[in-house]
Parts: structure tokens; sequence; C-alpha cells
């Protein structure tokens, strides 16, 4: 068993100041320099224009905007540089796992990808320039969030597709911060998603202090709306953009819909997602596939259960207290995971390169 951890981030701010403190955190970490290891075997398959991706950011949420310049303030890099590695925009994904399940209050879900993508980092951030909501959640590429909830309890979490015939647009982990910083509600998320251009082909779960759920199918071709509690790696509406291996995908989902008559809360969804032995959670690590978190929010209280590895009991966030200017004891999560590949935050050699 490997152990790993993620560093707790919080912060209250401005953008800029919240982008510049994040490049100070990070330069020189092994982070970025696995990640330039990295584009030196994946060789970038799209174009930066920065001014395309100004106002591709700016139109839903000016304030990324301003982080991104206090990141490219605090590590001197050209603008190019940033934009390709946490701007979100025309940016590549691979395949990846990833199970949803929403309840009366609770949105719990299992991050399922590859070590040497995940970057070990839960954050919190309060903006004070009037620009986005507070948000809580783990980040990827820096300005992204894979999924995360709100000061008005919105929650999101995203579930990959497929990557065929890739459009002009944003990342996922991208999405999934734009929405966080800009939407109250589902419905307010709902509609964002449709404007918003896609990059891949993903599914994107949304959940409120209502307690509705919705599942918006995207991709660079459209976007479909249906209302369902649990969601894994194909669509079910927009069919025709299903990979043709869906076997794993809709044996987790039925593993969940059996399991619902007999989940009477929260804590035994998450259960039901993070323990080994109930046929969701995942150690297929070097298929891009492993779980390597499980997530849980919950809108009406403002708190957030989050757990590294499996056969975990959950660390508790108390995120209403934190707005209101209690800041954590705790500097870092643990756990451990059942690979001995490396992690990018934690690990040299975390990229690419056979060795």
């Amino acid at each position: 068993m490997k152990q790993i951890y993620s560093d707790i981030i919080q912060f209250r701010g401005t953008h800029f100041d919240f982008g510049y403190m994040q490049g100070e955190k990070i330069k020189d970490s092994l982070t970025v320099i696995n990640r330039e290891n990295q584009w030196k075997v994946r060789k970038p398959r799209f174009s930066i224009k920065i001014d395309e991706v100004k106002q591709a950011v700016t139109k839903f949420a000016p304030g990324v905007w301003e982080e991104l310049l206090g990141l490219q303030e605090a590590l001197q890099w050209p603008m190019e540089r940033v934009l390709k590695e946490f701007g979100g925009y025309r940016l590549d994904y691979v395949k990846s796992g990833c199970s949803i399940l929403t309840g009366d209050n609770y949105l719990v879900r299992n991050y399922d990808y590859h070590p040497k993508t995940y970057e070990g980092r839960y954050t919190f951030y309060q903006p004070t320039d009037g620009q986005g909501y507070a948000i809580i959640g783990p980040s990827q590429r820096v300005t992204g969030r894979m999924d995360g909830m709100n000061e008005k309890g919105l929650s999101i979490g995203y579930n990959f597709m497929h990557r065929k015939n890739p459009g002009d647009g944003f990342i996922c982990c991208m999405i999934g911060r734009l929405i966080l910083e800009s939407c109250a509600d589902v419905e307010e998320a709902v509609a964002m998603l449709k404007e918003i251009p896609h990059r891949h082909s993903f599914s994107y779960i949304v959940h409120d202090t209502s307690s509705e759920t919705f599942i918006v199918e995207t991709s660079p071709r459209g976007v479909q709306v249906r209302q369902s509690n649990a969601c894994t790696n194909h669509f079910e509406i927009m069919v025709e953009e299903n990979r043709n291996h869906l076997v794993d995908s809709k044996r987790r989902l039925e593993v969940m819909r059996q399991g619902e008559s007999s989940i009477n809360n929260a804590s035994e969804a998450f259960r039901l997602l993070n323990d080994s032995d109930k046929g969701i959670f995942s150690d297929l690590y070097g298929s891009w596939a492993g779980t390597i978190h499980t997530s849980a929010y919950f809108p009406k209280e403002l708190k957030a259960w989050f757990a590294l590895g499996g056969d975990r009991e959950p660390v508790e966030f108390d995120f209403r207290k934190w707005l209101q200017g209690e800041d954590l004891g705790l500097e870092r999560i643990t756990g451990e995971v059942d690979t001995d590949i490396p992690f990018i935050h934690m690990d040299k050699h975390g990229d690419w390169s056979k060795r």
C-alpha cells in the first residue's frame, strides 16, 4: 500500500492574490517539474491564443482570469505556459472512471483516475473582490475543481464519457470551477452547462439545497439534461456518443441502483462507494480508473467529507464555520492506495517516461 496525502489550502482574498499565493506554493515543486517532463513525452495537440482564452474565461468567471494573472506574476512564466498548464481551455483529457450517487441533501462521488495526474490539493477559497462564490473542494490543474461545493450549497461532480472528436472549449475541471464560481443553484448550473463550450464529452452532476439532482450530458456536439441520482461513465440520452466498452460502467451503475434500497443516510452511501468490497471502489490505477478519493457534500449544512483511498473514515469539514472566519487546524489529509505508481505531487519521476 502506498501512503498518499493532500495538502489543505486555505485562503481569503482577491482572486489575483489567490493565484499569486498558489504560484508561490507550486514554484519549483514536484508537480511543476513532473508536468514539465510530461509535456516532453505527451506533446500538446492544441494551440493557445491568449485573447481567445481570456474572452472565454471572463465571459463566465472574470475572477478566474485574475487568478491566472496572479499565477503568472508569481511564477514569472509566459502567459502561454500559464494557460497551457492552468487555463483549462482546449486541453486534452484521457479515459477515467468515477461514480456519483446523490440522495436527500448529499452528493457522494468517487474520483477515479491516474496517480500521475493527481496534484494533492484540497482548497478552501473565499473571494473578497466580489467576483464569485466561496468554494470548497479538491483542485485539479490548480485553478480547476474535480468536485466541490460553493457557499450557496451548489455541489458538482463529473464523470468521463470519451474524448473522441474534441472541440474548442473548456476541460472538465475548469468547467467544474466555473460552475461553482458563478452559479447559485442547479437551475443556473444547468443553464451555464448548456452555454459553455465543451472540449470533451462528460456528464456533470449538480445538486443543491433543494435536494434536486440534474445530470447534464455534454459533448462538443450537444447537451442533454435528465434527472437521476446515480451516474457512471455512459450517457443515457446521447447514446450515440458512448464508448464501445461500457460493461464496467453499467455494472457500477447497477450496483448503486440495487444498493439504494438499503441506503438510509449519507454515511451508508459513502460506505457503498468507499468500501473496497462493495463493487464500486476501483484499484485499476494503471488503467486510469483507480479510486483516489471519495468526496461527499451536504448543501443544507455546508459540510463536506473527504477520504483518500478506500475503506476510510472521512475527514469532515464545516464550510459554514470556515466562511465565518474559523480556520482549520489541519494542514494535510492522509490515506493509502494499493499501487506503486508515482503521484505527481509526491514522487520524483511522476511523469510518463519509462524508467
